[in-house]
């Protein structure tokens, strides 16, 4: 189900339901309103409860490729990170540095208020129909690359929804 941390003993793949981690902080895969949706989004809108939906309200939704952090009210997780992804379009309209900004842009909130772990899905590989193994070896370098500059994060999980995901991402960590 999982696979031991990689090289730089901080980056982990798990199959798991991310609104039931104890971390730090859990990534939303959100839309541009920050106001709940379908997938990983409205199962962590579930799971946190209404106090998620109304502090969202306040944050005048969140651009495609940026965050915004929140409290994780009735999650295990204390905060969490929302980021919109791109939306596959073929690969020829820039959703790779888009999903690369993603990344960056939510371990940049990770140190911004000092966390040590943080938990992933695969951003934008559901409805928004990235492939599982292109955006995998995105996440899994634009992460890395971060940690190797940023030494405060203790732990990084990719949380995989389905045995496929979970391929793709230890298939990403194995290659890099």
């Amino acid at each position: 189900m999982s696979r031991p941390a990689d090289a730089l003993g901080r980056i982990s793949v798990v199959e798991a339901d991310i609104t039931t981690l104890d971390v730090d902080a859990i990534v939303n895969a959100a839309n541009n309103t920050l106001l709940g949706g379908g997938g990983v989004d409205g199962a962590i809108h579930r799971a946190a409860g209404p106090s998620l939906l109304a502090e969202c309200r306040t944050l005048g939704g969140c651009e495609t490729g940026d965050a915004k952090i929140t409290e994780g009210y009735n999650l295990p997780a204390r905060w969490v990170i929302h980021t919109v992804g791109p939306i596959w379009s073929g690969g020829e309209g820039g959703e790779e540095g888009v999903l690369r900004s993603c990344y960056r842009r939510c371990m940049e909130l990770v140190v911004e208020y000092n966390l040590r772990s943080v938990a992933f899905p695969a951003i934008s590989t559901g409805v928004y129909g990235y492939p599982s193994g292109p955006a995998a070896a995105i996440a899994v370098a634009t992460v890395r690359e971060f940690l190797g500059l940023n030494q405060s994060v203790e732990s990084v999980l990719f949380v995989c929804f389905n045995s496929r995901t979970r391929e793709a991402y230890n298939a990403a960590l194995q290659a890099s």
